[in-house]
């Protein structure tokens, strides 16, 4: 399946019936007076969060949605009936922005949440409404009121627990697929990763977690350049993040400083959020390296720094369970 993370859409919600101008007219009864109906509400557009959708591909090929009219009135004081509501399903994590792009709306972030985004227009009111002790014979019916329209922008971002960073390379995607079922790219060339991937990591029956696995970044990610910083946005709802460096490349220091420039350039308080620096592929190095590289980290920024090797299997579970233990704590 493919991955869709934005898209924009039209939406219309339904005008509303229009009322009737009808008399009562039967057999015996000389002034059956106005007795025309009530036009029937139109259609609400409503978005509901749901739980088997992940991308926004769908709104590709489908791009406007306007919901129904109400029916209009008749007589015998019939009511016209109302429009159904068009529901919009999308996935959990979608947020709908105006058409600047900039004035967020709304944000589904839980499963099953429902909002009325567009309501219908209120039907128009039949000439029985109109009568009065002056006037027996109203001849006046109004028009139902017109629905809601507008341009608006979905934009996605995945539900995780924690996230992975890192430059191109550092085996992000190597470690997503040994710490869960996930089966994403893997290759010895950058950028393999073109859109985020999810796992769930199951540690025991009880304790699991979701981790996102994001397209590399380089330095100017945050003014486009490489896939730009489009995709940190599935990471700001993490409650962690593992930045993944890679230890064989050397030059750890400037790996760590160039991520943490991107996540601070782009804000969204990605670079407030609680970091575990881990310094991958353990097996390409040397133990001297491994403790020169590690503490030359550790004195760079002042935090806990953990090697393991996700290709080797080597240290994947001491660094998945400290990951866990992060999130546990933050989500308190």
């Amino acid at each position: 399946m493919k991955f869709l993370d934005q898209a924009k859409i039209y939406l219309r919600s339904g005008d509303g019936g229009n009322g009737v101008v009808a008399f009562r007219r039967e057999k015996y009864i000389e002034f059956g007076g106005p007795d025309g109906g009530n036009g029937g509400r139109g259609g609400d557009i409503v978005f509901e969060a749901v739980e088997n959708l992940n991308t926004l591909l769908d709104f590709r090929y489908t791009q406007h949605f306007r919901a129904r009219k109400g029916g209009n009135g008749a007589g015998r004081d019939c009511t016209g009936a109302a429009a159904p509501t068009m529901l919009i399903k999308v996935p959990i994590g979608t947020q709908i922005f105006d058409d600047d792009r900039e004035t967020l709306l709304a944000d589904l972030d839980k499963p099953g949440m429902r909002i009325v985004f567009l309501r219908g227009g209120d039907g128009g009111h039949g000439n029985a409404m109109f009568k009065t002790s002056t006037n027996r014979a109203p001849r006046r019916a109004d028009p139902g009121w017109p629905g809601e329209e507008r341009w608006v922008w979905l934009r996605l971002k995945l539900i995780a627990d924690a996230g992975l960073v890192g430059l191109p390379n550092a085996g992000k995607s190597t470690f997503l697929a040994a710490a869960s079922a996930a089966r994403p790219k893997i290759a010895d060339y950058p950028f393999t990763t073109l859109h985020p991937q999810l796992g769930v990591v199951r540690l025991s029956m009880t304790e699991e977690f979701v981790l996102a696995d994001i397209p590399g970044l380089i330095e100017g990610a945050h003014d486009g350049a490489g896939l730009g910083d489009r995709f940190l946005g599935h990471v700001e709802r993490c409650a962690a993040l593992i930045h993944l460096i890679d230890g064989a490349a050397g030059h750890v220091v400037d790996a760590w400083r160039t991520i943490r420039g991107e996540l601070g350039a782009y804000g969204g308080g990605l670079d407030a959020k609680p970091e575990l620096i881990v310094l991958n592929k353990m097996d390409a190095m040397t133990p001297r390296e491994i403790a020169s590289r590690k503490a030359s980290l550790t004195k760079a920024s002042g935090a806990r720094v953990m090697v393991m090797s996700a290709a080797g299997q080597i240290g994947v579970d001491e660094v998945l369970r400290a990951v866990f233990d992060m999130v546990r704590e933050n989500r308190k």
